[in-house]
């Protein structure tokens, strides 16, 4: 059993905490934006005073929170994580922020002689609710080891990808291929259903051939049947896109098409789908076809 400190327990958090504490973990946190669910404090989660508190009682501290300044204030805000820290400690951030920002902070959790492995993670609440979380890691082989077990807890295609960082860095690709595969299939079935076929099985019927994948198996089901309560909020995917154009001006690289998707999340936040599942995407480009897909029905 390993005493374990988790701050953020949102949609994804929470369940991710609770599989550590049926694992047989520990866990201590302290609330900051979401508060402790009453499931989990019956399950036996330790409330503390604050993020320093947590980290001076845990052995690896894990933050799932959503941006880079909310994890720098995680970190070494007032009463933060990086006060409580002690030789030997490893802290492991899953929630998905720049490359660039992680690389510094990594260093100034080394200067505490302290492990920093970041791990984002991919699957949405659905994966996070069945421990089945694609984790890509960034950090030393001696810290993933570590902190392996716990992740087998949470999810199911664990992979070191690099040094710190690299995990970032990965989920940011990630991002834009999901985002770049929920404009595909939401063209298709707006192309689809202006052209009067029955979106319904024009998506049954393509998932048996080569255009088949997960978005077109989740999403666009929640695209025909309008189902768009996260999930995956709109202004998370919009801020994993913001962090794909920065890194991608700072390399020199060209990133159009996720430019593009980017500006279709922008017009959904513009008509209040900030708080959209991402599959929403689907409501820009109907408004341009002004033809909805689930239009007959």
């Amino acid at each position: 059993m390993a005493k374990i400190g988790f701050i953020g327990l949102g949609i994804m958090g929470a369940p991710m905490a609770g599989h550590l504490i049926d694992g047989g973990h520990e866990l201590y946190t302290a609330v900051r934006r979401s508060p402790v669910p009453d499931w989990l404090t019956e399950k036996g989660i330790t409330l503390c005073g604050s993020a320093k508190e947590v980290a001076a009682e845990a052995e690896v501290i894990i933050t799932m929170v959503p941006d880079t300044p909310q994890v720098e204030e995680a970190l070494f805000g007032e009463g933060g994580i990086a006060e409580g820290l002690s030789p030997g400690k490893v802290f492991v951030d899953m929630s998905s922020i720049s490359p660039i920002a992680t690389k510094s902070f990594a260093e100034r959790i080394a200067a505490l002689d302290c492990d920093y492995v970041d791990a984002p993670v991919s699957g949405g609440e659905v994966g996070a609710k069945n421990a089945a979380l694609t984790i890509m890691v960034g950090g030393s082989e001696e810290a993933f080891a570590r902190v392996k077990p716990l992740f087998e807890l949470m999810g199911k295609n664990i992979t070191l990808v690099g040094p710190t960082g690299d995990g970032q860095t990965c989920k940011v690709a990630n991002q834009i291929i999901v985002a770049l595969n929920i404009e595909a299939v939401a063209e298709a079935l707006v192309f689809a259903a202006k052209a009067g076929a029955d979106p319904a099985k024009v998506r049954t019927a393509l998932m048996g051939g080569f255009a088949s994948s997960k978005i077109l198996e989740v999403h666009a089901e929640r695209m025909i049947a309008r189902t768009f309560d996260p999930g995956f909020r709109i202004e998370l995917h919009q801020k994993d896109l913001n962090l794909a154009l920065a890194s991608a001006r700072s390399l020199g690289v060209s990133l159009p098409n996720t430019a593009t998707a980017q500006e279709l999340f922008n017009a959904c936040v513009a008509h209040g789908g900030a708080g959209w599942d991402h599959s929403a995407m689907v409501r820009a480009l109907e408004a341009l076809a002004d033809h909805d897909v689930a239009a007959d029905g």
